[in-house]
């Protein structure tokens, strides 16, 4: 009997660190509710942040654990490999099947940037699965102190992710209301796959650097196919590039500091 509360706890814990990880993003959106009448110039310097986060949260928190995760050497190299490639070809078909997506398109919005613009936030939402698995799979193996540690870093990345998504909504003319509720559903998938990590751990495990590599190539495919040349677009294309490279430094540093 105590087993199972032992266990009952754990998964509890672990579900609960994957929520308030995921939730995260929910702190990153609320600078929107602080900001008017933006720039195109600033937009686009706010969006050059957002790639640089994103393409620093892909390489260390993605790439990394899952070559780390898969076994290391040749054998974690070619999974992350294969899921890079899967996850990139993926997000190329979605986009390919959906040319003309509007969701939640209102009169006067320019449906093509719309679908760039939901392309990107799919591809949030995908790596923030694995995120959460990682940190289900952390508690599963009963150790709590790395699970909670996973949760706090994954926790302070997912605060300029919640920004990253915001924004791009933002530009398309969303009220601010409706760009802060996509950037919350986004980190919402995080408990979803820390329930899985921490009650099959079995299952989940194996599962992980697959998952992981997979989130990585299509983030590497939004980031590259649409939101840089999004801010290459005017004359402030360079700026946007200086700001890039801030961003990717920054989150580098937390990442690695944060562990």
């Amino acid at each position: 009997m105590p087993g199972f509360f032992v266990e009952s706890n754990v998964v509890v814990l672990g579900l609960l660190a994957s929520l308030a990880a995921g939730l995260a993003t929910s702190v990153g959106a609320i600078p929107i509710f602080f900001t008017k009448n933006i720039s195109k110039k600033l937009m686009n310097c706010l969006l050059g942040f957002a790639a640089g986060v994103m393409l620093a949260a892909t390489s260390f928190s993605l790439i990394i654990p899952a070559i780390s995760s898969g076994g290391g050497g040749i054998k974690g190299a070619t999974i992350a490999l294969g899921g890079i490639l899967i996850g990139g070809f993926f997000l190329d078909f979605v986009d390919k099947m959906f040319p003309d997506t509007n969701l939640m398109a209102g009169p006067g919005k320019n449906h093509d940037n719309l679908r760039r613009v939901w392309l990107f936030v799919l591809a949030i939402t995908i790596h923030n699965f694995p995120e959460g698995l990682a940190v289900g799979v952390g508690f599963g193996d009963g150790n709590i102190a790395k699970g909670l540690s996973l949760a706090i870093a994954i926790g302070l990345q997912n605060i300029p992710e919640g920004l990253a998504v915001a924004l791009p909504l933002l530009r398309e003319n969303y009220t601010k209301l409706q760009a802060y509720g996509v950037a919350v559903c986004t980190g919402l998938v995080e408990p979803i796959g820390g329930l899985l990590g921490v009650g099959l751990i079995q299952v989940a495990k194996p599962l992980l650097p697959w998952t992981l590599a997979f989130a990585a190539g299509a983030m590497l495919f939004v980031i590259a196919y649409e939101i840089i040349p999004e801010t290459q677009k005017d004359s402030s294309s360079k700026k946007a590039i200086h700001v890039l490279l801030l961003g990717f430094v920054i989150m580098m540093f937390l990442d690695n500091v944060l562990g």
